[in-house]
């Protein structure tokens, strides 16, 4: 599973660094570093939204903020990963 979080100057400023640590410690803490891929990405479009982040190169763009980053990995990765 590859994950994108986008590290454009908008997202960057909303916290894109805190969120990447976020979910950088739950795969680990959830031992899905063979499985989940976190990589960078620029600008996804959604600027107003917070941190965009992508799923397998797919079209739905998820907003989050650093203190969103586990309800998401809960929700869309840990299901999908396993």
């Amino acid at each position: 599973m590859k994950v994108a979080i986008c590290i454009g100057s908008a997202c960057h400023l909303k916290g894109s660094r805190d969120v990447i640590k976020k979910l950088q410690e739950l795969v680990v803490a959830h031992d899905l570093t063979e499985k989940v891929s976190l990589t960078g990405a620029f600008c996804s479009g959604n600027c107003r939204q917070g941190v965009c982040v992508t799923i397998d190169d797919g079209e739905e763009v998820h907003s989050l903020k650093p203190e969103t980053a586990e309800e998401f990995f809960e929700e869309f990765i840990l299901p999908n990963a396993q």
